[in-house]
């Protein structure tokens, strides 16, 4: 098959691609060896062509340090060239300078040796692919290379020095001095330099490289080149700015700047054989590669601590983005979290609105059921009020762990909470055949500042656990003032004490952590999620509070909570409840809870219409005068939120009815909404009767501002 041109197939693109990255791979594999190949032929020209003293041995012999460096950052292709190129070289030069061919012979042995040895034990030393980030790496490098320098010297004097007519001793430190400082200067540098890693944190446009190389060598040659007044200092601050500006890369050209400008002018008769005239050549060769010396490791340092503080920005940067990510992913691991209950709840509690409310109105409205059809009605609501609970415990464990429960405090009898919490559970200590029994010892007629609905839910809790593991026996409850030293403030101490089932004392330290049970049989035994005391817990802690139990299996078990004793004076007490008697539009898109919400407010004594969307809702506000709304939030054509806005928009009496909304959205941002929308309160699916006529009481008679 034949592919247009601009329609190549995926595959053939990733060919091409491939074979550009190869051909961009060899044409710096070629250049690099062309770079290396000059530098050696070059400086090997002119070190051993003109550096030469009286015995024939060079005063600057940097080849040795370039090619041991290139050797470990070629391939082996490379390599094998590159040792070729080096033996010509040898071999080629020194038949130049006319030296004799035993000579010849023993330098290029010598050299050929003494780079290899320095790339093994380099490699040996730094890696497969040496790098220099530290000053103390540079120096290990070097004190490493000397014994390797002197030995070679050694050997190669011992043979080259008679057959070239001089005195070993001198032969020889000649030789060991040119080759060692040319080891201590090129291969560190030229290590730097081949090192790509160096450049990536100090990337400068070529202009700006150009200049401050320029700067360097003029500041070196304006440095040497009056003898009247000689100011090799101005280097310094050249080469610590390039250095600064491009890093130990910076730091290595300036050396390699410095000493190719210094070199030619010593030789040439400038720079330092005017300043030093009685010196002989190779001192003064000498002397600049110390000085040379001197400015590289003086500005490597500075470089190489520029480059530390370099990665460690950009590892913190990548760290920062990293904890960024993350905090986004958990955010958004949170918001799923978040939704999924809330639609996991909606979804829930809506048939289970419809399941308890007819369960509840049937069982008090239909007198002629047998014994077992209400049993079988109990059961249901039993069945449904568990899951119900489950629901909602969820919820509040998820709220707690989010921070989103906020306490807030009122005066309270803590006495008389406890007698209606009491009140709540005694129907089902009495269909279990329990003693049920209320104590306090509190000092009468004071109040005190707790929040009332989290303290009736850590109560019921208890009191509820106590009721479902006990079979028989009694349930004592009691409040107390205590303190927990002399003179110590004083604490509210509640107990729930039962002749249940008790714990044993291995599981008791498991009992407040969520979905945690005594064993696995509990759950299934008795039911529940594992997580009301696990919210107890946090709840009394949010108080200020503690909470324990004391337990032997088989002889019952004592929970006990604490909460600040902040007593407040009293307010007035609650105005008898009215009756509610009201009209009331009840909106909802499904039938069923139409029909119950319908069937509890006509028990109470309302006159209620429907509407089955916010749309016709919008129409029945405005065309009635209702004395209150109960609006549903997810309905077709137009949500509660939308209708509620609507309403409150509307002219006249219209809009001040109160709307209350009436859903199973039961998040603290779902409840904010339906506030923002101008909805006066919340009633929550399963619906309560109870809940719902005090809501009512609440709002009837109550105008409410247009939003």
């Amino acid at each position: 098959m034949r592919f247009p041109a601009a329609q190549a197939p995926a595959g053939g693109r990733g060919l091409n691609a491939r074979a550009d990255r190869r051909a961009e791979q060899a044409g710096v594999r070629w250049g690099l060896l062309a770079a290396l190949i000059c530098a050696y032929v070059g400086s090997f020209l002119f070190s051993d062509l003109l550096t030469r003293d009286s015995n024939g041995m060079p005063s600057l012999w940097p080849m040795n340090a370039i090619l041991a460096a290139g050797l470990l950052r070629m391939d082996p292709i490379g390599r094998r060239m590159l040792l070729g190129i080096a033996l010509a070289t040898n071999l080629t030069v020194h038949a130049m300078a006319g030296d004799p061919w035993i000579v010849i012979a023993v330098y290029t042995a010598c050299d050929m040796a003494e780079s290899l040895a320095a790339a093994a034990l380099t490699r040996r030393l730094r890696g497969p692919r040496p790098s220099i980030r530290s000053v103390r790496h540079a120096l290990v490098l070097v004190a490493a290379m000397l014994p390797i320098t002197v030995t070679v010297a050694a050997i190669g004097a011992s043979v080259a020095a008679p057959a070239a007519g001089a005195d070993l001793l001198p032969f020889f430190a000649a030789w060991a001095a040119c080759n060692s400082m040319g080891m201590v200067i090129a291969l560190p540098a030229a290590l730097v330099i081949l090192d790509p890693a160096n450049a990536a944190p100090f990337r400068r446009p070529l202009p700006m490289q150009a200049a401050l190389y320029a700067l360097v060598a003029g500041a070196t040659v304006f440095g040497f080149l009056k003898p009247s007044m000689p100011m090799p200092f101005l280097i310094f601050p050249a080469a610590m700015l390039a250095a600064f500006q491009m890093g130990p890369r910076g730091a290595a050209w300036s050396a390699v700047i410095v000493i190719a400008v210094t070199a030619p002018m010593t030789v040439a008769g400038d720079g330092l054989a005017r300043l030093a005239p009685r010196w002989a050549e190779i001192d003064r060769i000498r002397l600049i590669q110390a000085f040379v010396t001197t400015i590289f490791f003086t500005c490597l340092a500075a470089a190489l601590s520029l480059y530390k503080e370099q990665r460690l920005k950009g590892l913190m940067a990548r760290r920062s983005a990293a904890a960024r990510a993350a905090r986004a992913r958990a955010q958004a691991a949170g918001r799923a979290r978040t939704d999924f209950l809330a639609t996991m709840s909606h979804e829930i509690r809506t048939p289970l609105n419809s399941v308890l409310g007819f369960a509840n109105l049937l069982a008090e409205t239909e007198d002629g059921l047998s014994p077992a059809g209400r049993r079988k009605l109990e059961l249901i609501a039993q069945a449904g009020g568990s899951l119900a609970t489950i629901v909602d415990d969820i919820l509040d464990f998820s709220r707690l762990e989010a921070g989103r429960v906020e306490l807030r405090p009122e005066a309270v009898d803590p006495a008389a909470l406890l007698a209606d919490a009491a009140s709540i559970i005694a129907l089902d200590a009495q269909a279990k055949g329990l003693s049920l029994s209320v104590q306090a010892d509190l000092p009468d007629g004071l109040d005190y500042a707790l929040d009332p609905a989290r303290l009736r839910q850590v109560l019921l809790n208890l009191l509820n656990n106590a009721v479902k593991f006990t079979a028989s026996g009694a349930v004592r409850a009691s409040v107390r003032l205590e303190t927990s030293y002399p003179g110590g403030p004083e604490r509210l101490r509640f107990t729930v004490a039962d002749t249940g089932i008790g714990i044993a004392p291995e599981v008791q330290g498991r009992l407040f952590q969520r979905f945690s049970q005594a064993d696995g049989s509990i759950s299934r035994a008795f039911g529940g999620a594992g997580l009301g005391l696990a919210i107890s817990r946090t709840l009394v802690t949010r108080m200020g509070g503690e909470i324990g139990v004391v337990s032997t299996p088989g002889q019952g078990a004592t929970f006990w909570f604490t909460a600040p004793a902040e007593p407040v004076c009293a307010a007035d007490g609650p105005a008898p409840e009215q009756e509610a008697a009201a009209r009331v539009l009840l909106v909802d898109d499904h039938p069923m809870n139409r029909e119950l919400g319908a069937a509890m407010l006509t028990l109470a004594g309302c006159a209620v219409e429907t509407a089955d969307d916010g749309d016709e809702a919008v129409r029945a506000a405005a065309a009635g005068d209702f004395d209150i709304i109960l609006m549903d939030i997810h309905m077709p054509r137009m949500d509660g939120l939308a209708a509620a806005r609507a309403i409150k928009a509307l002219p006249g009496p219209a809009s001040r009815a109160p709307i209350i909304a009436l859903s199973a959205d039961v998040m603290p941002q779902q409840i904010e909404r339906c506030r923002q929308a101008g909805m006066v309160d919340h009633v929550a699916k399963p619906i309560q009767r109870d809940v719902l006529i005090a809501a009512l009481n609440r709002w009837l008679g109550v105008e409410t501002e247009a939003a």
